[in-house]
């Protein structure tokens, strides 16, 4: 099993359920997890309405796998993308896989592949089934990584679609009980490591902030002091 200094991330991204348009975001996203050594898209590439990944796949340098639907409404993507998954877990070369899809399909796979010890990050649309979100050690929302766009007439724009910091509270005061300590003062980041160890799909920006610091300054139920390098966080209750 490869161990580097950086993980080897092996990115498997399902076209029919990812937008061509958010490919850069969704690579630089990746980036901060680990590197994107193997990077691979999977569509019928005979459908029209695939052609935006065609010209994503050589700008970005992914590998375009074709999946050819055999049977009217089989999606054969799915199965080829779960094969080569299979074949890439037990050839025992990376450290992780990021899975791109909002299709619940792929929580078994998800789940298989944590049996095995490796990470499993899985990025996709906020409507993504919470199966599979869940099942990952990391779930990102597309809708928190694309830059902000003019939405189209009578859509809901990202930033209203945000949710208020307050809607966070609980989440970290259930991550503080959790943590088995007899000091008022936490660390932040073993708060955060809590948090998303419940919660995969949690994401300060989902509330409008970008570290978990800003979101914890913008709440009142918190205090915050600085010792050395650590940020450390009480309950003023």
């Amino acid at each position: 099993m490869a161990r580097a200094e950086v993980p080897l991330l092996a990115v498997l991204i399902d076209a029919d359920n990812v937008l061509a348009r958010n490919a850069e975001a969704i690579l630089k996203e990746v980036t901060s997890y680990g590197e994107p050594a193997l990077r691979r898209v999977y569509g019928d590439w005979s459908n029209p309405q695939l052609n935006g990944w065609k010209e994503k796949a050589r700008t970005l340098g992914l590998v375009a796998h074709q999946q050819s639907a055999n049977t009217k409404g089989k999606n054969a993507s799915d199965i080829g993308l779960v094969i080569d998954a299979m074949d890439i877990l037990h050839a025992g070369k990376f450290d992780g896989f990021v899975l791109v899809s909002s299709d619940s399909d792929f929580t078994r796979l998800a789940s298989r592949i944590r049996e095995d010890g490796l990470d499993v990050i899985g990025i996709g649309e906020a409507k993504t089934p919470e199966a599979l979100r869940n099942v990952c050690n990391r779930f990102v929302f597309i809708e928190n990584i694309v830059e902000e766009a003019e939405p189209a007439k009578g859509a809901v724009s990202k930033s209203e679609s945000k949710r208020p910091p307050v809607e966070a509270v609980e989440l970290i005061i259930r991550a503080m009980d959790k943590i088995d300590q007899e000091d008022d003062w936490y660390l932040l980041g073993l708060i955060g490591q809590r948090i998303v160890a419940d919660n995969p799909d949690f994401d300060t920006r989902t509330y409008g902030k970008r570290k978990l610091s800003d979101l914890v300054a913008e709440l009142k139920r918190f205090e915050t002091k600085r010792v050395g390098n650590q940020l450390y966080v009480r309950r003023v209750d």
